[in-house]
């Protein structure tokens, strides 16, 4: 199996000096293409600026990310955008669709940055919708949705262009037990089509459906390992 994600001895420090703030302290990691892991840690754990370090979206203070083996810290930040836009389906709690376009138009939007025709712009979302089973929504606004439906439409506009990782920031955060049921069940459904799923959580029950789980405390990894009751779909 490939490597997708290498993580040499990272720190993130914040205010250097006295009144330092260590968010990640000598974190070091590896996640092979293929994985469906999921990063676990209390609010101030580490676990958000680990992702943040993960999806590009910031650089560590020190230390090595390679990611699909290339060293991340020496892209220009265009480079890093392109990473993002290209390679990682972003998932984050808060759903951020615009509230006055319908599904398929929310889905279609980041397509349309990337420059993608419009046939092939309509089918892909059409299909990332379908994926998400939600084919019978795409005219509906997120005010027409329900939270686990706005969720899955944030999921299907993550997935559309077929991003290769899929970076997930408590994606049930704000969902009741049964969305969230429901949301787990899509990420194992696209970890069996072949995608990365990096799967951040605080919740012990959520991390127990990945296939292998890392807990972070103060920066640090204190646990990792393969989750054995692990369960496709």
């Amino acid at each position: 199996m490939n490597t997708l994600v290498q993580i040499e001895n990272i720190c993130k420090v914040y205010n250097p000096g006295e009144n330092e703030v260590r968010a990640l302290d000598h974190v070091s990691l590896q996640i092979d293409k293929g994985e469906f892991v999921a990063i676990i840690g209390q609010s101030g754990s580490g676990k958000s600026t680990l992702m943040n370090m993960l999806g590009c979206l910031d650089v560590p203070s020190s230390g090595s990310y390679l990611l699909n083996g290339e060293d991340v810290s020496f892209l220009t930040d265009d480079e890093l955008s392109d990473i993002r836009n290209k390679e990682i389906g972003f998932i984050f709690q808060g759903f951020n669709l615009i509230a006055n376009l319908t599904a398929f138009e929310n889905v279609e939007l980041p397509l349309i940055y990337r420059g993608v025709g419009k046939r092939e712009r309509k089918e892909l979302a059409l299909e990332s919708l379908d994926m998400v089973g939600l084919s019978n929504r795409i005219g509906h606004k997120p005010s027409q949705m329900s939270g686990g439906q706005q969720q899955r439409v944030a999921i299907a506009r993550a997935i559309a262009a077929k991003p290769p990782v899929i970076l997930a920031d408590q994606p049930t955060g704000n969902l009741d037990s049964g969305s969230s049921k429901e949301i787990i069940k899509i990420l194992k459904r696209l970890h069996k089509t072949g995608r990365s799923v990096i799967l951040i959580t605080h919740d012990n029950e959520i991390a127990a459906q990945a296939k292998r789980v890392i807990r972070i405390v103060d920066g640090k990894i204190i646990e990792d390992y393969i989750n054995d009751k692990f369960m496709e779909e």
